[in-house]
């Protein structure tokens, strides 16, 4: 979309998470991903420094395709690249400020399929780029390539950086309580044949616990592919089988984490928020009055943490939009169902294993086990379903329309709707949520039934 000046008005290229798409198609192709490393490159050229971007990726195949394409049009721009290899997303954060870069950029589709791919962007601060900073690159993009090419004489140079790993493991390790180990304790690691594989298990092996590590044997393929928190039984068919006494589960890219007890039930990102939120408020360091999540949190979350006289902040969907809700109200723990918990006092972004850090600290604290420790209320009734669709705008047709009206009137006061398009995909996400399970089960259905119609 343009506006009367001929500029571009909204995003084309990024969505709620970066760039993401079909690896080799669109804007996931050698030449789309030059241009967008020579627009980065330029944008994040301030000052008379020599400029760097630290560059990340997790195991995807196309990450061998995408990976020269973006240093190429960065080293064109002018700037230097350090490339760090598979490491997770909250990784490239802490680096982008730790190694000083003017920009960071972490490749990965965190939980899609292997044939997906994505670039995620940080900034020098570590936090992801705002709205107006990717249109900028964007509207970068489409100006003649000579425009932002560097001279010669100022071309950029790429160089590999091997201790990277390291440097994360000692930072995850620092935010785990320093008179606390985890000796004695048995660990199921899935590592979603993703970015942390070498990592994560190294975390929990050097704390003292037992580890039997699942989703560690990436061939470029294989990523969340039956693994990882988005596809969470392996993890808890594990745990039962080694009688394990938690099981942690990260997606592809490690920002994001689900757990599982010794009896294999999940603990999801709402419970993850409640356990963590009651251990801050009794060490008197939750910040706020509360915490942050979205329109997809249980009303369960909201319910407890009102019974601590803490508050439940709601956002879109998308960490971004529940950073930048925990930047402006100063609180410093967010998250998402999902299990993406952003703890500020740690990281910019949702660290997985740094989540499952702490949670491991509760249960070794109280003494307890995970069961006792991490369900720490009943959630309502809540039911979640995709629809793919194909283009166009489902949600704006009058039979659809009518039917989210007539789920929203049966529903009154004792439930709620959230209706709304994937950021990274293209799906339709409808979900419901009440006291009453049946009906919940109806309302969601009577949606989907109407969508199948026109999609």
């Amino acid at each position: 979309m343009r506006g009367d000046d001929g500029l571009k008005m909204t995003r084309e290229i990024f969505g709620t998470d970066g760039v993401r798409g079909l690896a080799n198609r669109g804007a996931m192709t050698p030449h789309s991903l030059l241009r967008l490393g020579m627009a980065a490159g330029r944008v994040f050229q301030r000052g008379e420094h020599r400029h760097r971007v630290v560059i990340g990726k997790d195991t995807r195949l196309s990450g061998y395709m995408i990976e020269p394409a973006l240093t190429a049009g960065f080293t064109a721009a002018g700037m230097d690249v350090f490339l760090l290899g598979p490491l997770p997303t909250p990784a490239m954060a802490m680096l982008t400020r730790s190694l000083r870069a003017d920009l960071g950029v972490m490749i990965s589709a965190s939980h899609n399929p292997f044939h997906d791919n994505g670039i995620k962007f940080f900034g020098p601060d570590g936090f992801k780029l705002s709205d107006e900073t990717e249109l900028q690159i964007e509207r970068l993009m489409e100006e003649d390539p000579q425009a932002i090419l560097a001279d010669p004489s100022e071309l950029g140079r790429a160089k590999r950086i091997d201790d990277a790993g390291a440097r994360y493991i000692e930072f995850a390790k620092a935010t785990f309580p320093r008179r606390l180990n985890l000796e004695g304790m048995r660990i199921v690691l899935d590592c979603a044949n993703g970015a942390a594989y070498k990592v994560a298990p190294t975390v929990l092996w050097e704390l003292g616990a037992d580890v039997k590590t699942i989703g560690d044997d990436p061939d470029g393929f294989n990523i969340n592919h039956g693994v990882g928190s988005t596809e969470p039984r392996s993890m808890q068919e594990a745990v039962l089988e080694y009688r394990a006494d938690i099981g942690i589960a990260l997606d592809g890219d490690a920002d994001r984490v689900i757990i599982c007890d010794e009896k294999g039930r999940l603990i999801d990102g709402d419970q993850i928020l409640a356990t963590i939120a009651t251990a801050y408020r009794e060490d008197d360091c939750l910040r706020g009055g509360g915490i942050v999540s979205t329109v997809m949190a249980n009303m369960g979350l909201e319910k407890y943490l009102a019974s601590l006289d803490l508050t439940l902040e709601r956002t879109k969907v998308g960490d971004r939009y529940v950073v930048e809700a925990m930047r402006t109200k100063d609180m410093n723990i967010g998250g998402e169902p999902s299990g993406h918990v952003i703890l500020r006092d740690h990281s910019t972004t949702g660290d997985g294993l740094v989540t499952a850090l702490k949670i491991l600290g509760v249960v070794v604290r109280e003494g307890r086990s995970a069961s006792e420790s991490c369900h720490r209320f009943e959630p309502f009734p809540q039911l979640l379903k995709s629809l793919r669709y194909k283009g166009g705008a489902p949600l704006d047709d009058a039979g659809v329309k009518q039917a989210i009206k007539d789920g929203e009137h049966r529903f009154g006061d004792k439930g709620r709707l959230v209706i709304r398009k994937s950021g990274t995909e293209p799906l339709i996400r409808v979900m419901a949520e009440g006291e009453d399970e049946a009906l919940v089960n109806s309302v969601v259905e009577n949606i989907c039934a109407a969508l199948r119609k026109i999609i």
